[in-house]
């Protein structure tokens, strides 16, 4: 950072030793200068208009509400990167600070020692999810978004395996579909995978009917056995 302007950074806890380690934490790193430490939320959203920061780190538990701060804070001061403390280990936490607009989300520690280096990282664009929550995150897109699949090979003669037609993306099977396929495949029947996946059995016989129109067969046996042809083959 040597000739560069020091990050501006607002603290905000309404813990006065916590705030007293955070004040410390910052003012020992030339990379920031504490232009303003509050206690309160009101006092966050207001010393934040007033003061411009680069860069506001806030505790989500903030009297007032850490979490309303940062969704004002962020509503007023779009550039401004928000950083919140938190000593909670719930994910929907982690959730609402992001929806508020956090670019950072990290557990309390008892010096911050990594603290200011993390926040650097977050002014230069990163972003700092405590490694505690990374898997929860993981989980959360994943359960989001639908995923797609196609077997990686094709048969020794050459044709698609699986009966696919690859120009076509509605020949994909979702990930859940292929998950329905290959209980079948073991023998399961409708109740018994709906008790493996925690669905409902009508959910499953969704599932089995897509299956099997993608697939181009008359039933869920004959996708099984295609199934079965295709690992075979591998």
């Amino acid at each position: 950072m040597f000739g560069s302007p020091a990050f501006r950074v607002l603290i905000a806890d309404g813990h006065a030793p916590t705030l007293a380690s955070l004040r410390r934490a910052f003012g020992e790193d030339d990379r920031f200068h504490v232009c303003a430490e509050i206690d309160n939320a009101a006092g966050a959203v207001a010393a934040a208009v007033r003061e411009q920061p680069d860069v506001c780190v806030l505790d989500t538990k903030l009297p007032g509400g850490g979490l309303s701060a940062a969704w004002e804070i962020s509503a007023r001061l779009p550039r401004a990167k928000l950083v919140m403390l938190t000593v909670s280990a719930d994910e929907s936490d982690l959730f609402a600070a992001l929806r508020a607009g956090a670019d950072g989300y990290l557990l309390k520690t008892p010096r911050f020692d990594d603290l200011p280096s993390q926040v650097a990282g977050v002014c230069m664009g990163e972003a700092a999810v405590d490694p505690a929550f990374v898997g929860s995150l993981l989980q959360h897109f994943r359960a989001r978004e639908p995923r797609w699949r196609r077997p990686v090979s094709q048969s020794p003669d050459g044709a698609q395996p699986l009966g696919l037609d690859p120009g076509s993306a509605d020949s994909r099977l979702t990930s859940r579909e292929w998950e329905v396929l290959d209980l079948l495949s073991e023998g399961l029947s409708t109740a018994g995978i709906s008790r493996t996946l925690t669905i409902s059995a009508s959910a499953v016989r969704v599932h089995i009917a897509a299956v099997v129109r993608k697939l181009g067969v008359a039933d869920r046996a004959q996708a099984v056995e295609i199934l079965r042809g295709d690992r075979s083959d591998n």
